[in-house]
């Protein structure tokens, strides 16, 4: 990847880690579902008003309707579930390291489907030293977490699943600014989670909600995902499904370097040697300390999935 490239997960990495804090308070109060459908159903809203703003149509997307709903169930729907669901019977720990294995199912998903993305020595051993890492900076809490029930750990496996797919999914929308295709995404989410929602009738409960909880609900929706997926999309159409699942390396980090900055948390040793072998993990990744290897050398060909810049009124 580019630099920049790398700039931007690690600032992706930064968001999603703090969406641990705005979860943690929301879920308090409001039921999962409803939860999911908070998120979806704000960060929709605020797009669409960005993109109206911007005089961006939305119409290509309506266009591509199927593969937009596909997307929706793969990348929030189902996985914003189970993971909602998974973290009311696991420890943060367990729930980090279940997590930080997707770039693994990545790799066997993008192998299979998309024909430039295989499997490299160094990519798999890369992505072993970013899990090991992760277990290592997690360890007392992931020791306290790992008698959790197994249908909660099955959960958050199938979350990090969904999400490889996700990433190969994204991948194959071609020609649509980032914006756009966040903004179809989780519209198509909200459509999907209304009549759930609706269904089960756990609206029943947000009147009771308190001001804490519901400025998580803000936080979660126009930070953690309504600006997040801009810079996601981003991602993905340059350096590629994989590499854009080596996000979930970074948020452990982040969640626990947030903590001690702004929460007062103290930095243990282990924490910090974890932190080391997720570094080392992401430079085998990287490839630029490796012999033969430069940091002037050609970066890679773009994706064919890399999107185009925003024009108003056309929506590409």
């Amino acid at each position: 990847m580019t630099l920049a490239a790398w700039a931007q997960l690690i600032v992706l990495g930064t968001i999603w880690g703090g969406s641990f804090f705005f979860a943690r308070i929301a879920v308090l109060e409001i039921a999962p579902l409803t939860l999911v459908l908070l998120r979806v159903a704000i960060a929709a809203a605020a797009l669409q008003l960005y993109l109206a703003a911007r005089g961006i149509a939305f119409t290509p997307v309506l266009k591509k309707w199927p593969v937009f709903l596909l997307l929706a169930l793969v990348n929030n729907v189902i996985p914003f579930s189970l993971m909602f669901f998974g973290q009311t019977a696991l420890g943060a720990g367990t729930a980090s390291v279940l997590n930080a294995t997707t770039p693994f199912w990545t790799i066997i998903v993008a192998s299979l489907f998309i024909a430039d993305e295989k499997a490299s020595p160094a990519k798999v051993f890369g992505i072993a030293l970013g899990i090991a890492g992760t277990a290592v900076m997690v360890g007392p809490g992931l020791a306290a977490g790992l008698g959790g029930p197994a249908w909660a750990k099955m959960a958050l496996l199938g979350m990090a699943f969904s999400y490889a797919f996700a990433f190969v999914v994204a991948r194959r929308i071609t020609g649509l600014a980032p914006a756009l295709v966040a903004t179809g995404q989780l519209s198509a989410s909200t459509l999907i989670m209304l009549p759930v929602v609706l269904l089960t009738q756990e609206t029943a409960e947000l009147a009771t909600v308190g001001a804490g909880a519901w400025a998580a609900v803000l936080g979660l929706a126009l930070l953690s995902t309504a600006f997040a997926y801009i810079l996601y999309f981003r991602i993905v159409a340059a350096a590629g499904a994989t590499n854009a699942s080596l996000v979930t390396l970074i948020v452990p980090v982040s969640a626990i370097v947030l903590g001690a900055l702004f929460l007062g948390e103290r930095l243990e040793p282990f924490e910090l040697a974890g932190m080391g072998l997720i570094a080392c993990g992401l430079l085998v990744i990287d490839g630029r300390v490796l012999p033969g290897r430069t940091v002037g050398a050609a970066a890679p060909k773009s994706a064919p999935g890399t999107a185009v810049p925003e024009k108003k009124s056309t929506g590409s």
